[in-house]
């Protein structure tokens, strides 16, 4: 048996002898389906896909959210998934970003409105748990930043470079602070 994801309703291989079949799982047809999201484990005779339980986030967590406020200091993020794990509907963290944690060089340099706007999709790590209220996130690396940004025509944008992306609708380019996609 191959430990790869599966999707619900994808087919699962068996392996040999065929086990039981436990939470996650499910038969139709004369073939075995996941219920769930996840990687089929075997535990003592019994195949089985368990729901990955949220946690909040730790230092060096990779988050993901959306830009909530902006100031000229900082950036606020409702942070919604944790390392890959959605959190339950209105249960999510808030974010900092601060000027100094939004990229490596020229920190001295970043303006917070050049690099965020409201509604933005940010993938960031958190670098430690701030105050009482919230968690502080960087996106000084070039994987980290901007993933999902909606221009003012309502056109999902499409990154240019690392500074700049441009709205298919109109042409125009907005600054952000974008995130180098995984494939490239």
């Amino acid at each position: 048996m191959a430990s790869e994801l599966v999707l619900p309703g994808q087919p699962v291989s068996l392996p040999r002898p065929a086990p039981q079949l436990g939470p996650g799982l499910y038969s139709r047809d004369a073939l075995v389906r996941a219920s769930l999201v996840g990687i089929p484990r075997n535990h003592a005779s019994t195949l089985t896909i368990s729901r990955p339980r949220p946690h909040p986030p730790a230092p060096n967590s990779v988050v993901l959210g959306s830009i909530t406020r902006l100031s000229p200091l900082q950036a606020m993020l409702a942070i919604t998934v944790v390392d890959g794990v959605p959190l339950p509907p209105g249960e999510e963290f808030t974010g900092v970003i601060r000027t100094q944690d939004v990229r490596a060089t020229e920190k001295d340099r970043v303006k917070i409105p050049d690099c965020f706007r409201g509604g933005d999709v940010v993938r960031g790590v958190v670098i430690s748990l701030g105050d009482a209220r919230s968690y502080f996130v960087t996106t000084a690396r070039n994987d980290l930043g901007v993933i999902f940004a909606t221009s003012e025509a309502g056109a999902t944008m499409e990154p240019v470079s690392w500074q700049e992306m441009r709205c298919p609708k109109t042409g125009k380019i907005e600054k952000r602070k974008c995130a180098k996609p995984e494939n490239l």
